[in-house]
């Protein structure tokens, strides 16, 4: 039976591609037949895992694809993944091309393996579109706490198609989330109101934090652009190193999915041209923590990023207020 998995899932990576929409019902299990079993769950981002596992609960196995430290614009399905694909009853995906390298694999299982996209119902009017990206929108919507918790209602509401008999489990699972994303997102106007409006400048190494900014009124600033596929140039360096010391920001911030030297590097320009600027501490951007620490969870990560970001523009001792 594993060998002809494999093949199938071989055959999702050699098959024709073909267009699919935001969310694609493939040929599902029958209701009767998985409300005897706990459901196979495969997701993309630790971010969406933890929402499904939030949800879920007991009723499902679930796999998250990347772990900590991995970065979702870089990377590409493995046999492995694609096996556990091919095997899932569902699939969650951000979506808005975060997975810009597994979109062939989602296209291809078109008609076989239920997928969604958990950014489908938001709001397009809502959503930020660089120019960069032709189009497209910034992916990174996770960053404002009230748009999570329209993926919280997107994921709650297929489990409840897929798994009807068990619906009242995931909608009480559901209700409590959402009303622990309120909390948060309270929480982060709090902390960001501590921070002087001029000082509320975020700057790290690829502009993953656009919604945040939005969200909670801080100026944003990146060395790559929303992906991190993007490369930096000389031109760009320099422009921000001027920008900090004309802003005396006190400090800048590393994300623990891209590799820290990018920002070694602007913190040299800077004091080439006699400012010292700190490094703040490591935030979360494209991936979470540790699996069993606080910063494992979507709302550990917010809370841990938040409470870093105050208390480096503040210049005060890491690890904030929680």
């Amino acid at each position: 039976m594993g060998s002809l998995i494999r093949l199938a899932a071989a055959a999702l990576l050699c098959a024709g591609v073909t267009a699919c929409g935001p969310v694609q019902a493939g040929g599902g299990p029958d209701p009767q037949e998985i409300a005897g079993r706990k459901i196979n769950v495969v997701a993309t981002i630790g971010q969406v895992a933890d929402v499904v596992d939030n949800i879920a609960g007991d009723r499902a196995e679930l796999e998250g694809l990347m772990g900590p430290g991995i970065d979702p614009h870089l990377y590409r399905a493995s046999e492995g993944d694609v096996v556990s694909l091919a095997e899932a009853d569902i699939v969650f995906y951000n979506g808005l091309h975060l997975e810009a390298k597994m979109a062939d694999v989602f296209e291809k299982m078109r008609g076989s393996v239920t997928t969604v996209a958990v950014t489908s119902e938001i709001d397009r009017n809502e959503l930020l579109a660089p120019p960069e990206f032709e189009g497209a929108y910034d992916p990174h919507v996770w960053f404002d706490v009230s748009k999570w918790m329209s993926v919280t209602e997107v994921i709650r509401d297929a489990l409840v198609e897929l798994d009807p008999e068990h619906a009242a489990v995931y909608e009480d699972n559901a209700d409590a989330y959402l009303a622990e994303l309120e909390e948060l997102d309270s929480y982060v106007e709090e902390q960001a109101l501590r921070v002087p409006e001029d000082q509320r400048v975020v700057i790290t190494a690829h502009d993953a934090f656009n919604y945040f900014g939005d969200a909670y009124d801080f100026e944003v600033r990146g060395l790559q652009g929303i992906s991190t596929a993007t490369e930096t140039g000389t031109a760009d360096l320099s422009s921000l190193a001027d920008f900090i010391v004309e802003r005396e920001i006190p400090s800048i911030f590393v994300e623990t999915s891209v590799p820290q030297r990018f920002i070694e590097a602007l913190r040299e320009a800077v004091a080439a041209r006699g400012f010292d600027v700190n490094i703040g501490g490591s935030i979360y951007s494209d991936a979470m923590g540790d699996a069993g620490t606080p910063e494992g969870t979507y709302i550990g990560m917010v809370r841990h990023n938040i409470d870093t970001i105050v208390a480096g523009l503040l210049e005060q001792p890491t690890g904030g207020e929680s």
